[in-house]
């Protein structure tokens, strides 16, 4: 039976986290569904995985509470569950960015649709390209003449934006969205004029488009390592020593020695 993964978010106020937390538990539990919901004051962030029944009667319960049931998720399928367990976590963000200023709850940065940024990359539009994934994810792929700022962390965003011009539209992507929520509100509040956040992230974008205008595999943080375009999972893995991408080529070099190296880092 396939295994159907579902992947979304939400920025909207929450409290007694707990009580909640508890209820997601017990209700996934008994569909038994496994992956990861973060809580927080500031929202929710979902990566479930099971049978397609089960999923969607998950996505059935959540519709049921006002606070979620416009809730949006990216789907894919996979031949066996990308997680190990089930997990539901409080923190104190659903993403890091320690700027207390940002509320993505309060206020939403322009976005444009997978379609539209495709029709810019097709006319060959004058627009900052901007990918704000940690520097290992960008090496697994991003797109063709994208901005990498080397982040180690989301949270070196903030000390990282001088690389980024102030005179052109700035377009910003993520795997599915979730960053550039908080990435583009910031570039806002620091006086940048044209910021988008394309919605749905890379995933939304390989759903909708394909891989046009767009170099490798998408990683993701899950057993899967890295999708293709087509939302298949990669052949690529990933060292666990350097976070380097392996392909499947250099899987078959010596220097490949799994949890021990890689070409990368040997």
């Amino acid at each position: 039976m396939p295994i159907e993964h579902i992947a979304g978010y939400k920025f909207i106020p929450l409290n007694e986290l707990n009580i909640l937390g508890g209820v997601f538990l017990d209700h996934c539990r008994s569909l038994e569904l496994k992956g990861t919901i973060l809580l927080s004051e500031e929202g929710v962030n979902i990566n479930l995985a099971g049978p397609t029944d089960a999923i969607h009667s998950f996505k059935t319960w959540l519709e049921q509470d006002e606070r979620f049931a416009d809730m949006t998720f990216r789907e894919s399928r996979t031949e066996n569950f990308p997680y190990q367990r089930l997990k539901v976590k409080i923190k104190g963000e659903i993403i890091t960015l320690r700027q207390p200023d940002i509320q993505a709850a309060d206020s939403r940065a322009p976005s444009i649709e997978p379609e539209t940024l495709k029709r810019w990359l097709d006319e060959n539009r004058e627009i900052t390209l901007l990918d704000t994934r940690n520097d290992y994810e960008v090496r697994f792929g991003t797109f063709v003449n994208a901005l990498n700022l080397n982040l180690e962390h989301f949270c070196e965003f903030p000390s990282a934006i001088e690389k980024i011009e102030r005179d052109k539209p700035v377009v910003m992507f993520c795997t599915g969205g979730i960053r550039c929520e908080k990435a583009a509100l910031y570039l806002l509040n620091q006086g940048y004029k044209d910021v988008y956040q394309l919605e749905g992230g890379i995933l939304n974008y390989f759903a909708k488009v394909g891989g046009a205008h767009y170099a490798g595999d998408c990683y993701v943080f899950d057993e899967r390592i890295a999708l293709k375009p087509n939302l298949t999972m990669a052949t690529t893995k990933q060292c666990a020593i350097c976070q380097a991408p392996v392909t499947e080529t250099e899987q078959a070099l010596p220097a490949y020695v799994p949890g021990v190296s890689c070409p990368s880092c040997a």
